[in-house]
């Protein structure tokens, strides 16, 4: 005889079958939502685990003292009713905090269903669904076996199958208030658009139509003809309000019909000269290529935004618009020489509407395809706008932007284009923001965009790469410029070292090699191979007696002549400071303990 404690296989077929529909269920549960289809599903599979034909999923709203039927199946067809918690088997849930059985459903009071259906139902089980202690629901069950009595242990392994439920209805008022908010967000979004078009359209209109007026105001108070000036308001009034139909129609500004970015940029700044009499530049870096419409929109946006600061407010001689066309992003910078403004005196003081709404629009416009904007001003000093942008707006789940911004300049647009696809493939945190052909280029480029690090062909055409490194260090001495070298033997090798140079490449380097040297270069550091640090030691320091730079040589010749070190700052156009650190370094190479004793070295040598 068997023994009572050990499991029959149909034991075992029953224990399969609530894993198999455990596990339905959860996959039922992933990544769905929509809370309808899923409780039927999980309705479905509790139904045929516990061999049942007729079953209601309800959730409750006990703040309100309602439930409402969301799946109703082989019972009442009332799926989307709303009931009072007083009625129905769910009413007896709530009010028992706990799960009911009923031998026969004509003990539920205020049953919702009569006649032919009330009489067919007999065993009743009902079981709360809970989330975080409260109920949220019901799941009910009927069975229409007259013998069948459910039991305590199908109240356990229902009040199971509950938890799935609440899984679903939490996770689905969850996703819909993800969904109204982000709904909500995106009005809000669209009404920030409108109100900034709608600020930059009607401001630059009427700074256009008030420069007019007043020079008509002007010629009346001289004895002038006002009637040019009034005929220019009239126009630029008309034009004006065609520009604020347009964006109040979501229509891009007229500008950009039939013109590129940088046309469109021009006049503009066509406008800027004849509206307020000032010398305009733009200077174009790059080659320009396909940009995604909201990007050139929000772009030319930020652009009339500044200039109409200009107009209105800088009292400025001069300004510079750059368009920088990069790989992955393009840049756009409005610099001018007016009275400026304390940039942090206006974040803290109270927000002016006009002012803190421009500066507020210009990084909002930014921020919404991915971008960013520096603002930098000093009183007296002019304004400086950097706005950089990505060339397609980023997919939603795009990661951080690159960290070291990295600007290229080498002669062959072939050499360029492999270094930028090297650079990319091989590290994920360098940007290359531009790529130019020549010295001067790149003197205006990084003006323009500040890059980490520089990397620049040794031969450049006209102005090699030792003298580009020397004037972006005159300029700017944290400026980082690596060099392509064609040999270590090369003697400028030497000359770029004592310029500054943070760095060279050689030829054979691969992407890897070339990407580490430029990351260590951006962080301040040197990074060399062994077999080059031995080769340039050697090449550096000529015959091995005096390894002196090129700098050093000529401070050292001017010392041994007797000069004092302002007089050699000033023959070398070098900071006094510079020459006491080169006489330093002269003293420490050669071994002289004083400027004497290296001058005795150079009758010595005679």
């Amino acid at each position: 005889m068997k023994d009572a404690e050990t499991p029959t296989s149909a034991d075992a077929e029953s224990v399969r079958a609530q894993f198999d529909t455990l596990a339905a269920m959860a996959g039922d549960l992933a990544g769905h939502f929509a809370l309808e289809p899923l409780l039927e599903r999980i309705l479905r599979h509790t139904l045929e685990l516990l061999g049942c034909d007729s079953g209601s999923i309800c959730t409750v709203d006990e703040a309100a003292g309602t439930y409402r039927k969301d799946v109703d199946l082989g019972v009442g067809c009332q799926s989307g009713q709303t009931f009072p918690l007083d009625e129905g088997v769910t009413g007896e849930v709530v009010r028992a905090r706990s799960s009911v059985i009923f031998d026969e459903y004509a003990q539920v009071r205020g049953g919702h269903l009569a006649g032919p259906d009330r009489a067919r139902l007999h065993g009743t089980l009902g079981v709360p669904i809970r989330w975080n202690g409260a109920i949220i629901g019901a799941c009910v069950l009927f069975s229409r076996d007259p013998a069948r009595r459910f039991t305590d242990d199908d109240a356990a392994l229902l009040e199971r199958f509950a938890a799935h439920a609440a899984i679903a209805i939490t996770n689905a008022r969850l996703h819909a208030v993800a969904e109204e908010r982000a709904r909500e967000a995106a009005v809000i979004a669209e009404r920030e658009r409108a109100v900034r078009d709608v600020h930059d359209t009607v401001g630059r209109g009427i700074a256009d139509l008030l420069l007019h007026v007043d020079e008509a105001d002007r010629r009346l108070a001289t004895g002038r003809d006002p009637r040019d000036a009034i005929a220019r308001a009239r126009t630029a009034a008309r034009s004006a309000l065609r520009e604020t139909q347009r964006t109040v129609l979501g229509l891009g500004p007229a500008l950009l019909d039939g013109h590129s970015l940088g046309e469109a940029i021009s006049l503009e700044l066509a406008w800027v000269e004849s509206a307020a009499a000032l010398e305009t530049r733009l200077v174009v870096v790059g080659q320009p290529g396909p940009l995604a419409a909201e990007t050139v929109r929000q772009l030319f946006r930020i652009v009339q935004e500044c200039l109409t600061n200009v107009v209105e407010h800088a009292a400025a001689k001069h300004v510079r618009v750059g368009l920088v066309y990069g790989e992955s992003d393009v840049t756009v910078l409005v610099e001018d020489d007016g009275r400026g403004f304390d940039v942090t005196g206006l974040a803290k003081a109270p927000r002016r509407p006009l002012r803190g709404l421009g500066l507020q629009n210009l990084a909002a416009r930014a921020q919404h395809l991915g971008g960013t904007v520096n603002i930098e001003s000093t009183p007296n000093w002019g304004t400086r706008v950097r706005a950089e942008l990505p060339v397609s707006p980023p997919a939603p789940d795009e990661g951080p932007r690159p960290r070291w911004r990295v600007l290229v300049v080498h002669d062959s647009a072939l050499i360029r284009s492999g270094l930028v696809r090297m650079l990319g493939l091989a590290e994920p945190d360098i940007q290359v923001v531009a790529e130019v052909a020549d010295a001067e280029a790149a003197v205006e480029a990084y003006d323009l965009l500040h890059p980490s690090v520089v990397v620049a062909d040794l031969d450049l055409p006209h102005i090699d790469g030792v003298q580009l490194t020397a004037h972006l260090r005159a300029a700017d001495p944290g400026a980082v410029v690596v060099l392509l070298i064609g040999s270590v033997g090369d003697d400028r090798l030497r000359d770029a070292t004592a310029v500054g140079a943070a760095g060279f490449l050689e030829p054979r380097a691969d992407a890897a090699a070339i990407a580490r040297t430029v990351v260590a270069a951006a962080r301040g550091d040197l990074l060399l191979s062994p077999a080059f640090l031995s080769r340039y030691s050697v090449s550096l320091t000529g015959d091995g007696t005096e390894p002196l730079t090129a700098r050093e040589r000529e401070v050292r010749a001017l010392v041994e002549q007797g000069m004092p070190d302002k007089q050699i700052a000033a023959q070398l156009q070098i900071s006094v400071k510079t020459v006491e650190k080169h006489v330093g370094a002269v003293l420490r190479k050669t071994g002289a303990p004083n400027r004497t004793a290296l001058a005795g070295q150079a009758v010595s040598r005679r």
